[in-house]
């Protein structure tokens, strides 16, 4: 397989998330001198009329960027463990029921 050398190309893709007016209109990268870099791209008319893209290349943005995630949801507390059945103690006589109140 051949490999393919990046170096000094670069790649722009229409912007379909546009949030604002100032936000690009066309977003990518370019690999300078093997850097990877960040490119945004604005359409822009001059003066006279005439159409042109103006650039801004900058580093990379971290993949965490957007929103932060949301912090876990702790797990729920474990049941407490069930307590043993009592067990009747054994008696040497009779037992007095008679209850006092």
């Amino acid at each position: 397989m051949t490999t393919y050398d990046n170096t000094d190309r670069g790649v722009l893709f229409k912007n379909t998330d546009k949030r604002n007016e100032n936000s690009p209109d066309y977003t990518g990268e370019i690999n300078v001198k093997g850097t990877k870099q960040s490119l945004s791209a604005w359409v822009q008319t001059s003066k006279t009329g005439m159409k042109y893209l103006s650039l801004k290349v900058r580093d990379p943005l971290p993949p965490q960027e957007t929103a932060p995630s949301p912090a876990p949801v702790p797990a729920p507390a474990p049941a407490p463990a069930p307590t043993p059945p009592q067990q009747a103690m054994p008696q040497d006589g009779p037992i007095d029921d008679d209850i006092p109140w």
